[in-house]
């Protein structure tokens, strides 16, 4: 099963094509542009508690015959935050000094 490739930053709603470099999920591929993780998030999913891995960019071309964004495509479906900002101000500071393998 292919990642979603999620097209935006569910906190800022910042555009997030498939491959953009700036682009990080959490495990349950929530999904959020760099900035964000480091300056509002730290580095705490809001949905989940976890922390975050750059995002991976599926290949343009089929190395692999009918692997690609061709036969693969990424998600079209916006996600934005279902959270206060205060709420996840909270959540962050909780859990910001907690390194994401001990959460």
């Amino acid at each position: 099963m292919a990642l979603e490739l999620r097209p935006n930053c569910e906190c800022c709603d910042k555009d997030l094509p498939v491959d953009a470099m700036d682009a990080m999920i959490c495990t349950y591929e929530c999904t959020f542009c760099k900035t964000c993780v480091d300056e509002v998030l730290s580095n705490v999913c809001p949905n989940c508690g976890g922390g975050f891995s750059s995002r991976p960019i599926r290949p343009a071309k089929d190395w692999r015959k009918g692997v690609s964004r061709k036969h693969q495509p990424p998600s079209d479906k916006r996600h934005l935050l279902n959270y206060e900002m205060d709420d996840i101000r909270a959540l962050s500071e909780r859990l910001k000094n907690v390194p994401p393998e001990d959460r």
